[in-house]
């Protein structure tokens, strides 16, 4: 933090107290600022171009080239494209299951249904939401939990764990037997129809809930998710169901055909254990013994607000009722950069999640905390640690991504290569590139397998984890 107090001003000209905004004052802080040549250059530029633009720093594009002293060999293709929706979470983690699929049945290209996951997850977060508005009569319609409630019930954003919730239940499902809709691929108007009936729908169980048997409520709780399916239909199609037999006919690289006959659940038991490095299950605390490597992976996040080595988790987060609960490891950087590197060696892409908005330039790919100089431009400067960030606002996670190269220096990163889903006009061909120090400032989350974390971070697994209210950053979803 700096040193810079309330009493650091100019002391040519101290201000005058006053406790309402006085149009003099500004009067003289313009003059002030224009009397500048700079500021005035800083008028003509920022006022007609965007300042992302004007105010890039030479120097730190000069070395933000996709060069990496380790890169996974095999990444997935084609580069993927989430287009108008929010749907992050569900593409990093199809762009990590792909990776073996592709190098098992050798692949020269391939694509999961991330509409497949984004249709269930729907209708599961519609029942996860009603069951919330069920258990929390009590509560006041106008208390902070129940406008947070109804804030967005069925955003397309999500964690991992409740990614792995969906694949647990449904399975996955080639992209080519459940292609993306103009819905999936635009979600703004069904999300606002949902939500429009579950809000609805919440007034009319309070309203029902002093009167009614739980039974009762249960029969209306069905109308109303039935009405949501048919939405979810007729908008993104009629979806395969878990134990629906299909054929999946390819060519692998070399010409070979081949035909696998299976279903969505036993298409994923199948092929998403080549993900895990075989660790093992810690205690049951992350899944049972045979549902392989995803069931495995768990978060570590760095929320410099909390103590490491303790398991966090946020209450009411969810998207299927009795699954799988969203539980963080708190860690330092240092710690999820590792598991990140060791990843990475083993030819295993990364799950993380971050706040992208922050010091990046989408048209480069480029995330880096130099790269904009907002002092110069703005005569501006920002003092805020991370933690800070978090209590105020600032900052949260808002974006899904993969890592798929580190660049290693001295046995130190000096930066990342990250797999987007903004499609291939983004970044380097789809891939963007994210400076170390970027990585200290906005990345919050890191999915390792159990076989690249010590023993110490494993055991935090066994903690009971302190629980933060839904509505704090860490519940922010990507």
């Amino acid at each position: 933090m700096s040193d810079l107090t309330l009493c650091d001003t100019d002391s040519s000209e101290e201000p005058e107290p006053s406790l309402s905004l006085r149009l003099e004052a500004a009067i003289k802080w313009e003059a002030k600022l224009l009397s500048e040549p700079k500021n005035r250059l800083a008028l003509a530029a920022l006022s007609t171009h965007a300042s992302t633009a004007i105010l890039q720093k030479p120097s730190a594009l000069l070395h933000d080239t996709h060069v990496f002293s380790d890169q996974i060999e095999l990444e997935g293709t084609p580069v993927t494209n989430q287009r108008s929706s929010g749907r992050c979470w569900l593409f990093a983690s199809t762009n990590v299951f792909r990776v073996p699929i592709i190098k098992k049945y050798k692949l020269t290209g391939f694509e999961l249904s991330q509409n497949y996951l984004f249709f269930w997850d729907k209708l599961e977060k519609a029942n996860f939401f009603l069951e919330q508005i069920i258990n929390t009569q009590e509560a006041d319609l106008d208390g902070r939990l129940i406008q947070y409630l109804l804030q967005s019930p069925v955003g397309d954003g999500g964690q991992w764990d409740m990614a792995v919730n969906l694949v647990e239940k449904y399975g996955l499902i080639p992209q080519a037997f459940y292609p993306d809709s103009f819905n999936s691929k635009s979600s703004g108007r069904i999300n606002w129809l949902i939500t429009a009936k579950l809000r609805e729908a919440a007034l009319t169980l309070r309203s029902l809930g002093a009167s009614c048997k739980s039974g009762e409520l249960e029969i209306y709780k069905a109308k109303v998710l039935q009405e949501i399916y048919g939405v979810l239909v007729l908008s993104l199609g009629v979806p395969p169901k878990p134990d629906d037999t299909f054929t999946w006919n390819f060519h692998d690289k070399d010409g070979k055909f081949r035909s696998i006959t299976t279903t969505p659940l036993e298409f994923y038991k199948e092929n998403t254990g080549t993900i895990s490095y075989g660790a093992g299950v810690i205690d049951g605390v992350l899944g049972g013994g045979d549902r392989g490597g995803v069931a495995e992976r768990f978060s570590l996040v760095n929320d410099p607000r909390n103590e490491y080595n303790r398991l966090l988790t946020v209450e009411r987060l969810g998207n299927v009722v009795g699954g799988r609960g969203v539980k963080y490891v708190n860690v330092s950087t240092d710690v999820m950069k590792s598991a990140a590197i060791a990843m990475i060696k083993a030819q295993r892409p990364v799950f993380f999640g971050c706040d992208v908005g922050k010091f990046a330039e989408g048209g480069r790919g480029i995330m880096d905390t130099g790269l904009f100089d907002y002092e110069l431009g703005y005569n501006i400067t920002l003092y805020m640690n991370k933690a800070e960030r978090l209590r105020t606002g600032e900052s949260s996670m808002t974006h899904a991504m993969v890592l798929s190269g580190v660049n290693i220096v001295d046995g130190k990163p000096t930066k990342w290569r990250v797999e987007n889903s903004w499609g291939a006009e983004s970044g380097e061909k789809g891939y963007w590139l994210m400076s170390d120090a970027w990585f200290d400032e906005y990345c919050y989350q890191v999915v390792t397998d159990p076989a690249f974390v010590s023993n110490e971070v494993l055991n935090v697994l066994k903690q009971d984890p302190i629980s933060l209210p839904i509505w704090d950053p860490m519940g922010s979803l990507a």
